[in-house]
């Protein structure tokens, strides 16, 4: 009999702590956020994940009357705050916003201190930059096609190609043009986009691959020429430049995306709560105007979207860097 008792009070008493559990679920997600809470960006201040995660956090801490603090955590491409970020307590008050680096660096880099399937929740994706491919106007070329044959044509004489940094999906993008065309190209790295394009305006580089937002004013001056930009649709930024398909070249498409994770472990009601909060932000006339304004599409696709897209970019990355032998210890 005794045996009994005991046997039904660990029942009772089961049943009690799930019973709490449950509802200290909803109750956590109702009370969030209590505290500040930090959003880390894994570059400097006023690149594209930079800006996108500032007006982000400003929306957040004016819905939720809490500060949104952006913490610039910047290292090896990205790694520093990503791993920092894979390492947060999964509570709710760490967001990570990270580009295309999260999905490139596993296969450019030795070692990366995350896991990019295990260590996050993909909530959403943000933003997507298109990437373009601009030359200098004195290259004799008015289409991709055209430059393919001048570059044949010339060998040496216009092959250096100028991009942001190694690993950079600019430069993947060019890797992958040089892969596709068989043409004789030479990436030059740059320590960002800025002097990269400088470098293109002055003539040094003849060919550059770079996002939109960084590209634009100068097509518009007429400093540089675009060819093409790497997307599925054209870009209403440069609406009479063809995509790479239009300029009949497939399977070229390559954007940088700027994305929103959450550490693994962070309860689901907190989830739901951020990501809902996320993409009601991206729907806000005012956001998607100075997104746009910079070349940034708003997206806020679903998180089970988002994860196919890192599944698939993962794949499709890995194999240019693979095949164009480029690697970072």
């Amino acid at each position: 009999m005794p045996r009994r008792d005991s046997t039904a009070s660990v029942v009772v008493y089961g049943l009690a702590a799930f019973a709490l559990l449950t509802l200290a679920a909803p109750a956590a997600a109702q009370q969030y956020p209590a505290k500040p809470v930090r959003i880390i960006v894994p570059f400097a201040a006023g690149g594209p994940v930079d800006v996108v995660a500032r007006l982000v956090g400003q929306k957040l801490s004016e819905k939720f009357n809490q500060q949104f603090v952006i913490e610039n955590q910047v290292g090896a491409g990205g790694n520093t705050g990503m791993g920092n970020g894979a390492r947060a307590a999964p509570d709710g008050y760490t967001i990570l916003f990270v580009s295309s680096s999260y999905v490139v660096n596993p296969s450019l880099y030795a070692k990366v201190p995350y896991d990019p399937y295990k260590d996050f929740i993909p909530l959403t994706m943000v933003g997507d930059i298109a990437n373009t491919l601009i030359i200098h106007p004195s290259v004799p070329a008015a289409s991709v096609r055209e430059l393919v044959t001048v570059m044949k044509a010339n060998p040496g004489k216009y092959n250096n190609f100028a991009h942001a940094g190694v690993g950079t999906t600019p430069h993947l993008s060019g890797e992958l043009f040089r892969l596709t065309t068989g043409v004789d190209m030479v990436h030059v790295p740059f320590p960002g986009a800025g002097p990269a394009i400088q470098s293109t305006v002055a003539g040094h580089t003849p060919i550059m691959f770079t996002t939109l937002a960084p590209a634009v004013p100068q097509v518009k001056a007429g400093n540089l020429r675009a060819l093409a930009v790497m997307a599925k649709t054209r870009s209403p930024a440069l609406p009479d430049v063809p995509t790479m398909e239009q300029a009949g070249f497939k399977d070229q498409e390559a954007n940088t995306f700027v994305a929103a994770l959450l550490p693994a472990g962070t309860p689901k009601p907190v989830v739901d709560l951020v990501y809902r909060e996320i993409v009601a932000t991206l729907k806000l006339p005012d956001v998607r105007a100075r997104l746009a304004s910079v070349g940034i599409d708003a997206v806020g696709n679903t998180s089970e979207e988002f994860a196919a897209q890192i599944r698939a970019e993962i794949a499709k990355w890995g194999k240019v860097i693979k095949d164009a032998k480029i690697g970072v210890n």
